[in-house]
């Protein structure tokens, strides 16, 4: 017998549970993390899934990566499927696997994703998944972000969808600079998912009423996951709905294709948003074709740009599941800088064509819903890399985003200092930073009149002084700095960002200056 739907407060409880098993995978992988990039930052996201891959619900993590991840379910999902050829190979109780190559469901080198079967009775029940940015992984520069990369071979280690057995773990360890730190995240993102796997098995056994056995979903389990898809298309295709039909398109630029002295012209991302009634399409074509740097972006992180414009626009309370994504159709050219071919490099694409794709949707949408869309924000991550050998011989590496201003928004300013649209990172605390690094934070304060004048102003960006105490090798990714923030409706566009460096010869103090700073009764 089919039990009825659920009612509207069931539903939601339903919702929230489901949350709350992505928002404690997140808890339990920043707890165990190893390095400050995923303890202090937040630089990593989970999400659940159904048996078939659909995305159910996702932490409130980072934009980029939580729309890109379903694309690395389902690559695991094939790699399974391809290697099952007997009842022995089949997903197993305690299976994971890894994945981060960008043509196969990843996003950029740096972003390792685990994948994790909810094995109930001998069946595949759900899947639940963590991405995180690990620091080095390999490549040409420490950070494996070099600027220069024309190549993804050059990005750093590059993993299909393995099953993550301790051989494939000696591997990520062996190519990184910071194998110690590897192993530490590595383990927290394992640890996340079993404990996803026994959150999510807890669900499903309640739904079905505790009838899992067999190997299948009991129906009513089943029904109640198809019930929590329905709800976010249907909530998805009434927000469309209100929208007038048409067709808007929107151009915008990337400052340029790369470091090299022949990659520094402008790269033009081209959007067409047409509504139809309860849908909704974004074609991308007329974009340029994929670059010799590395800004390239893969389909995925694409995908994830638009669904970050169009909530933005929309409804931010659209629930985050793979049925609202029923409605929404995404057109991007193989082979163009918003859907890169392997073996682009692709680097910049998750960090700073995400940022760009993400600004071009909105501003096509602004003409759609100008009441709900503000100006550009700051456009870019401004993605910091450092690394080296410190005094003792140990080899670190440092990376970190750089926030800074929102655009102004219909009715308020724009908030000042924060990381915006496709990153949900925190700032580096300043004394976790100095703990870790050889390094020092001199100065951090607001730019202030960086936020372009208007009505409702734009936020303002972040001034930062960093003192690097032994030799370094630095990466800048950074966008913004020929091109400027947009505004809208009559507002000034903000300030492009810059980054200066000093050197600066080092001095030892003299013995008298020594004594005197040292001295007790010099201080106070």
């Amino acid at each position: 017998m089919t039990p009825p739907p659920l009612d509207p407060a069931a539903l939601q409880v339903l919702i929230a549970r489901l949350s709350g098993v992505a928002d404690e995978m997140s808890a339990v992988l920043r707890r165990a993390a190893f390095s400050p990039n995923i303890k202090e930052r937040a630089d990593c996201s989970s999400a659940v899934f159904t048996a078939s891959g659909e995305l159910l619900a996702q932490a409130e993590n980072i934009p980029v990566h939580l729309g890109s991840m379903p694309a690395s379910v389902a690559a695991v999902m094939d790699a399974v499927a391809a290697d099952t050829t007997g009842g022995s190979d089949r997903p197993q109780a305690g299976d994971h696997w890894i994945v981060n190559d960008p043509f196969a469901g990843g996003t950029h080198l740096n972003d390792i994703t685990v994948v994790t079967p909810c094995v109930v009775a001998g069946a595949v029940a759900g899947w639940v998944a963590n991405r995180a940015h690990h620091a080095d992984v390999g490549g040409a520069a420490p950070g494996s972000l070099p600027a220069d990369a024309t190549e993804v071979f050059a990005e750093g280690l590059r993993l299909p969808a393995v099953r993550l057995t301790p051989e494939i773990r000696s591997v990520v360890l062996a190519n990184s600079r910071t194998p110690t730190e590897r192993a530490g995240d590595l383990d927290a993102q394992v640890g996340a998912n079993v404990r996803g796997v026994a959150r999510l098995a807890e669900v499903l056994e309640q739904l079905g009423g505790g009838q899992l056995g067999g190997g299948q979903l009991a129906s009513g389990a089943a029904q109640r996951l198809d019930e929590v898809l329905d709800y976010g298309e249907r909530r998805m295709r009434a927000a469309l709905t209100a929208l007038p039909d048409g067709t808007w398109q929107a151009v915008d630029r990337l400052d340029s294709a790369g470091g090299g002295p022949d990659q520094r012209h402008g790269v033009a991302i081209v959007v067409s948003v047409t509504v139809a009634g309860d849908a909704i399409t974004f074609d991308f074509t007329g974009s340029d074709p994929q670059t010799t740097g590395n800004v390239n972006a893969p389909e995925s992180v694409t995908l994830s740009s638009v669904v970050f414009a169009l909530r933005s626009a929309v409804d931010p309370s659209l629930p985050s599941n793979g049925g609202c994504l029923r409605a929404v159709t995404v057109v991007a050219p193989a082979g163009s800088v918003v859907a890169a071919q392997a073996p682009a490099a692709v680097g910049a694409g998750n960090v700073e064509v995400s940022q760009r794709v993400a600004d071009v949707c909105l501003l096509a949408l602004a003409h759609v819903a100008p009441q709900t869309v503000g100006a550009a924000s700051q456009g870019t991550m401004n993605n910091l890399l450092l690394g080296g050998t410190d005094s003792g011989g140990q080899a670190w590496v440092y990376y970190e985003t750089v926030g800074g201003g929102q655009g102004g928004r219909p009715g308020s300013a724009g908030m000042s200092g924060i990381h915006t649209a496709m990153t949900n990172t925190r700032n580096t605390p300043i004394e976790a930073l100095e703990r870790a690094f050889p390094m020092r934070v001199l100065r951090q304060r607001l730019r202030r009149g960086s936020g372009g004048a208007g009505w409702s102003a734009g936020g303002e960006g972040i001034e930062r002084d960093l003192q690097v105490l032994v030799d370094a090798t630095v990466s800048l990714i950074t966008e913004r700095r020929v091109s400027q923030p947009w505004g809208l409706a009559g507002g000034e566009p903000a300030s492009g960002g810059r980054e200066l460096a000093v050197a600066r010869r080092r001095r030892e103090p003299s013995r008298a200056a020594a004594r005197q700073v040292h001295d007790p009764a010099q201080v106070g």
